[in-house]
């Protein structure tokens, strides 16, 4: 972490947090990992090498307590695991009558991170419009610290007896972020709606496969980079690297890239530092672990 000192005297604290989606790949063995690194030691072996990963095995399924607990253990101090949200809320039920698939979500073990639990991400498919109604109703139900999370996840639904954690350490905030894929959401009053609610635009660069923006709507950023010229593919360049580092500080820093890509040209952007979470996704061909390290070094 490091100090920055803004206009006007004020003193505040921002965080880059660089890393990976995911960490069991196997074209990694051997490559990045060390030859005969045990499966279940990579985790541990990854989180030594960065500061972040983000979890999507939780996209997939619900996880166990039990499987929560066993990453926060794996993991040293200072770590932090961004958490994917579950596709059964935006991709099969997109949105509707979700209360208990979100009340299941947060008590499926997520607590048992306590300070590592950093920002939930929530993907939408290419095919989901946006509906300002529908988005509005789903921000509302979202939790903004813990303590509203653990209140939540006390809903749960019958099938959750014997698999949920009901229980925080503190109360701490939590920080949401949404990946848009369908040309509608480039609306003003979704960048409001956002900003409302205080939850992140994801930066997501698919290789101009989905949209593009840079709209800075929370108090923290969160970035995707899937790949530049091939998506989940393609590796960055010492130049590009050397952009996203560039980029990066200015929005640490509490300021917006004079070239950058926006949906919403009225809104002026507040100058204060904000937290940066940036994750490469470019891992057919390995190039995700070496992509974060190149760029951490250039921060």
């Amino acid at each position: 972490m490091e100090k920055n000192c803004l206009p006007g005297g004020a003193d505040r604290v921002s965080a880059a947090f660089v890393g990976i989606s995911g960490w069991r790949y196997p074209p990694w063995r051997g490559v990045f990992y060390p030859a005969g690194l045990p499966q279940n030691r990579e985790l541990e072996y990854a989180s030594r090498a960065l500061s972040t990963i983000e979890i999507n095995g939780t996209f997939y399924s619900l996880q166990k307590p039990e499987s929560f607990q066993h990453w926060y253990d794996d993991t040293p101090p200072g770590f932090i695991f961004s958490i994917k949200g579950a596709r059964y809320i935006t991709h099969v039920r997109r949105l509707r009558e979700i209360d208990g698939p979100l009340a299941n979500f947060f008590a499926s073990g997520l607590f048992n991170l306590r300070e590592k639990l950093g920002p939930i991400l929530w993907q939408f498919p290419p095919s989901f419009r946006y509906d300002r109604e529908l988005m509005a109703g789903f921000f509302e139900l979202l939790p903004h610290d813990t303590q509203q999370a653990l209140s939540l996840a006390r809903r749960r639904e019958g099938r959750m007896t014997g698999r949920a954690r009901l229980a925080i350490d503190a109360i701490r905030t939590l920080r949401h972020a949404i990946e848009i894929r369908h040309e509608s959401f480039i609306d003003e009053s979704f960048v409001q709606l956002l900003r409302d609610h205080n939850i992140a635009l994801v930066v997501a660069d698919t290789a101009g496969k989905w949209p593009y923006r840079e709209d800075v709507t929370a108090d923290f950023l969160y970035l995707r980079l899937h790949g530049d010229k091939e998506i989940y593919a393609s590796g960055y360049t010492d130049e590009a690297l050397t952009r996203w580092a560039s980029r990066i500080q200015a929005w640490r820093a509490g300021f917006q890239p004079a070239d950058a890509h926006l949906i919403s040209a009225q809104s002026k952007l507040s100058h204060r530092p904000r937290d940066v979470y940036c994750y490469f996704d470019n891992d057919v061909k390995v190039k995700a672990p070496f992509d974060a390290q190149a760029l951490v070094a250039k921060l």
